[in-house]
């Protein structure tokens, strides 16, 4: 969802200022939440402006910036389960995660856990 225009924020501010109704009947009049005018008033009130934050983006996995040590882990230690890859991982790096984040990690980077039974 897009954040509301600058000029709709700024309108909604003007009606409030204006000294002469209240925050529900402000938020009523333009259709939004009591919240978001106050929001509004106090964002005013901080940081001297009514431009939106920056919106979303994306999360960054625990492990991402950690591939290459992942690779080394996986190399050196090839028949170790998930929870022992945490366990060292942790021990090494000082990174807890738990087996299903570390199982994301090394699907992420590709990296397979064969296990050699002879």
């Amino acid at each position: 969802m897009k954040p509301y225009s600058i000029d709709f924020r700024k309108k909604i501010v003007n009606v409030y200022e204006r000294g002469d109704t209240s925050v529900r009947k402000v938020a009523a009049q333009f259709g939004v939440a009591k919240s978001y005018v106050q929001k509004l008033l106090q964002l005013k009130k901080t940081q001297g402006h009514l431009e939106p934050k920056k919106q979303g983006g994306t999360m960054k996995a625990k492990l991402d910036e950690y591939g290459s040590q992942l690779a080394e882990m996986v190399k050196s230690h090839p028949d170790a389960t998930l929870l022992e890859y945490c366990e060292y991982f942790g021990e090494k790096y000082n990174v807890w995660v738990c087996a299903s984040v570390m199982c994301c990690a090394l699907q992420k980077q590709k990296l397979t856990r064969k296990k050699n039974f002879t």
